[in-house]
């Protein structure tokens, strides 16, 4: 299975997910977008294929968000795409392209639902929470 994330090493989130592709015995193409930001057209290929609006995939925390003003919604999304293209940072992470789809995985578990195989044991997140069992099956969370 092809697998490519894009991915922040400094990222706990993204480190999750990335270990969990690993956990189904995968080995992914890892795009550190910090240091290879996407061109506008994979961008806007990435964007469009989520499903998602431009500003499901900006990120607010540890980025310029604030200091740029993005939260006013005098933006379009082709300024937001400008802005995502300038600061690299504000791109929100992880993002995981397989066969069966785009999607930011936050949470780090929704990568589950992009592969097709099965993680090969137990996985917990970085703090601990348990996400699959030692038979490899998801770990329902408490209501």
């Amino acid at each position: 299975m092809s697998v490519t994330i894009y991915h922040n090493p400094a990222c706990g989130t993204s480190r999750n997910t990335l270990a969990m592709i690993r956990n189904a015995g995968i080995e992914p193409t890892v795009i550190e977008y910090l240091k290879t930001p996407p061109d506008r057209a994979t961008l806007l290929d990435l964007i469009a294929r989520t499903g998602k609006p431009v500003r499901a995939l900006l990120r607010d925390k540890g980025s310029p968000f604030d200091d740029l003003g993005l939260a006013d919604p005098k933006w379009t999304d082709a300024e937001l795409i400008d802005f995502m293209l300038e600061h690299p940072i504000l791109i929100n992470r992880p993002i995981v392209v397989t066969p069966l789809g785009v999607r930011l995985c936050r949470p780090s578990e929704r990568v589950l639902d992009l592969l097709t195989e099965a993680q090969r044991g137990a996985f917990a997140k970085e703090d601990g929470e348990a996400v699959v069992d030692a038979e490899g099956r998801r770990v329902q969370s408490a209501p």
